[in-house]
This record gives structure tokens, C-alpha cells and sequence, in this order.
């Protein structure tokens, strides 16, 4: 019983100087920087079509290229979690996000080698997002297939 109090108390101490988070915000905030990411995305291809007479398709390549980059340098630089922290989720969309994730864990075991320490780690966090990016593909492809939408 003495237990049970100390427990209780403990869990109301900690309620009253938990941060106290503002969802409503940060999910316009998300929304809002994810957006102008991707408007910047969409603003590369445009600037490829336009000024270089490339095709959309091959544009869209290059804009892909030009994100990953740009994400993996700022992670090296030291920035990219500072900006996350401050514009939330709306930088961790799939493609910035997935080569932030490869990046940071390169970074962390770089010491280790390149066999042992990167090789062996750069999939670390990014690994499941590609094991059920292939296993979802698969599994709505088969439902796609037996309903009759392959061809």
C-alpha cells in the first residue's frame, strides 16, 4: 500500500512538469513545411523542363537526386536534426527523411569501418521502412491481381 502511494505521487509529480505539446501546431507546421518542400521539389522539376528541355519524367529524377543530397548534406553538416526539431515532421518526408536516416547512421558508425561500421549499419533505421515499403507492394500488387487489375 505505502508502495502504491509513493507510485501514485511519483506520476503526479511527473504529470505536472511533463512538456506539455501543442498538436494542433505542430501538425499545421508539418503540413505546412511539407508543403513547401514539396513546392521547392516541384519548383526544381520546372526549373529542368524549362531551362534545360529535359522531359518531366527524367526532371523528376534529377529534383529526387538533388533533395537526397541536400538532406544527407545537411545531416553531415550537423543541421538537419535542429531543423526537424524546430519545422517537425514536415522535413522527415519519405525521400529527405529516408536519406537522413541512412546518413545519421553511416555517420554514427563510420569509426567502426567501412565493412563492419557503415556497411553493416546504414540500413539500420532505414531497413524496416524498405522491408514493409516491399512487403506492402507485394501484398496490395497480389489484392490488385486477384481482383482482376493486372494485366
Amino acid at each position: 500500500m505505502v508502495m502504491k502511494m509513493k507510485n501514485t505521487r511519483y506520476e503526479r509529480i511527473a504529470d505536472n512538469h511533463k512538456a506539455q505539446e501543442n498538436r494542433g501546431k505542430n501538425a499545421f507546421i508539418a503540413f505546412f513545411v511539407g508543403g513547401l518542400v514539396g513546392l521547392i521539389g516541384e519548383g526544381i522539376i520546372e526549373l529542368f523542363c524549362y531551362y534545360l528541355h529535359i522531359s518531366r519524367s527524367d526532371a523528376s529524377t534529377f529534383m529526387i537526386v538533388i533533395l537526397i543530397f541536400v538532406a544527407s548534406l545537411s545531416t553531415a553538416l550537423g543541421f538537419f536534426d535542429k531543423l526537424v526539431t524546430k519545422f517537425k515532421c514536415g522535413l522527415l518526408i519519405p525521400i529527405t527523411g529516408f536519406a537522413h536516416s541512412m546518413t545519421s547512421a553511416a555517420l554514427d558508425y563510420r569509426k567502426e569501418g567501412p565493412v563492419y561500421g557503415i556497411g553493416s549499419n546504414i540500413f539500420k533505421l532505414a531497413g524496416s521502412v524498405i522491408l514493409y515499403g516491399v512487403v506492402s507492394a507485394w501484398f496490395f500488387g497480389m489484392i490488385r491481381f486477384i481482383i482482376g487489375g493486372g494485366s
